[in-house]
């Protein structure tokens, strides 16, 4: 029997998206990349900061996402912020460009990971949030933050 190269999930994700936007809706985007982008991923380098999708000439690219350049790279390593296409559906491009120009809502990037051997990122149909919602988020997070912490002490075995 031969063993098996067991491979770790390598999953990337946008956590400030979620403090800083409402998600409506999630599509799964395929992503083109370059070689050593590819090997930079599965080590688990690259940055979200600033990042989002934006419609050109009826594609959805990604902007601004840093993917950190490859350290054995070489001269073959990439530009870490180029921007990089995104591949969906003709009719999931359709419907996100017409809810982006008509209710002024963006695309961000909330998750990369593999499928296979395949990049694919997790992006989301985005609202901006005011500051009273993330204040209501993290009130709301704290209260069951604070309920399951009784809970736990109220089950808690008394010797």
């Amino acid at each position: 029997m031969a063993k098996e190269k067991q491979k770790q999930q390598i999953s990337l994700s946008n956590k400030r998206a979620f403090h800083d936007y409402e998600i409506l809706e999630k599509y799964e985007a395929g992503i083109v990349l370059h070689g050593t982008e590819v090997k930079s991923l599965r080590q688990g380098r690259a940055s979200f900061k600033d990042s989002y999708a934006k419609v050109i000439d009826g594609e959805l690219w990604v902007v601004n996402l840093h993917i950190t350049p490859y350290d054995h790279g070489g001269y073959s390593n990439h530009d870490p912020v180029r921007r990089r296409k995104l591949l969906l559906h003709k009719h999931e491009l359709r419907r996100l460009i017409g809810k982006i120009e008509e209710r002024g809502l963006t695309v961000v990037p909330l998750r990369i990971y593999f499928k296979g051997s395949y990049a694919k990122m997790q992006i989301g149909l985005a609202r901006g949030k005011r500051m009273h919602d993330k204040r209501k988020d993290i009130a709301k997070r704290d209260m069951t933050r604070d309920a399951q912490r009784e809970l736990k002490d109220k089950y808690r075995l008394k010797i």
